[in-house]
């Protein structure tokens, strides 16, 4: 099953995705109501040439990122293996959705790429146990963590760094916990200006989704719709030399084994008037 975020004429709402076409109810309904109703709740289907494909969340969504939490990546960082994960948190208007433009801020030029897979909750939680943690997922989607590396590092704290405006990406749309399956052997790729630049496995994840959740949910509730982003494998452009930004005019593409793929163009923030 695949659930998206869509726009049609206007109006904004969740759909199911089947083929070619969007499935929608007549009456909006939640994320979790799109998911589980049966088809005669979806009483309409619209082509998808017809609708535009959102950011699969909504002002409210929770956004929990974790760093360091590819073993290639913490190794080209000159980095040790951590106890715990480390967490930080974005803003849901950080991002935009499938071919909308990631902007590169007007203050800096270091845009870094970051390819993640990322965790949708279907029922929330505190303290969730990791041996029933994935019974929490309703699926997965993909997410390009754009990170202007200057400003992330101005001090110890990555906020500055991970929420400007419109400088990440999430979706297409969420695939469904079993439709995907048990992860692992799945490649995830990012492609930026037709270059392949990060290539790994889903199992070079340290800590896996149940032991994230659990993580997380200990400190926070987390609800339906919030979104866990995994971390980023090797490859990524402040570490190579020279160093590689997403540039104004490029097409960046993360893709996953059985999410299909994010694509995006770059472009220059436009001055304020």
């Amino acid at each position: 099953m695949i659930v998206a975020r869509i726009s049609e004429g206007g109006r904004e709402q969740w759909a199911r995705v089947e083929g070619s076409v969007a499935l929608v109810s007549e009456q909006p309904l939640t994320l979790a109501e799109t998911a589980a109703a049966g088809d005669g709740m979806l009483a309409r289907s619209i082509p998808l040439t017809d609708v535009t494909l959102l950011a699969p969340l909504l002002p409210d969504t929770k956004i929990l990122c974790v760093g360091l939490n590819y073993r290639d990546h913490v190794a080209e960082t000159g980095r040790e293996l951590l106890s715990h994960p480390v967490v930080f948190t974005r803003y849901p208007d950080s991002f935009v959705g499938p071919g909308a433009p990631i902007v590169v801020p007007a203050v800096s030029h270091q845009l870094d790429y970051e390819a993640e897979l990322a965790v949708v909750i279907g029922t929330g939680g505190r303290a969730i146990p990791a041996e029933r943690a994935l019974d929490h997922v309703l699926g997965y989607t993909l997410l390009n963590d754009g990170s202007v590396r200057d400003f992330q590092r101005h001090t110890s704290q990555f906020t500055p760094g991970k929420n400007f405006p419109e400088s990440g990406s999430i979706g297409p749309w969420i695939v469904s916990r079993d439709t995907v399956g048990a992860l692992g052997p799945q490649a995830i790729t990012l492609t930026l200006g037709g270059e392949r630049l990060q290539s790994s496995t889903l199992d070079q994840l340290i800590f896996g989704v149940p032991e994230l959740i659990a993580y997380v949910s200990t400190f926070t509730a987390l609800r339906p719709g919030d979104i866990i982003a995994t971390g980023t494998p090797g490859g990524v452009g402040s570490v190579r030399e020279p160093r590689r930004w997403m540039t104004p005019g490029e097409e960046v593409v993360v893709a996953i084994d059985g999410l299909g793929e994010l694509r995006n163009p770059i472009v220059a923030e436009t001055p304020a008037a």
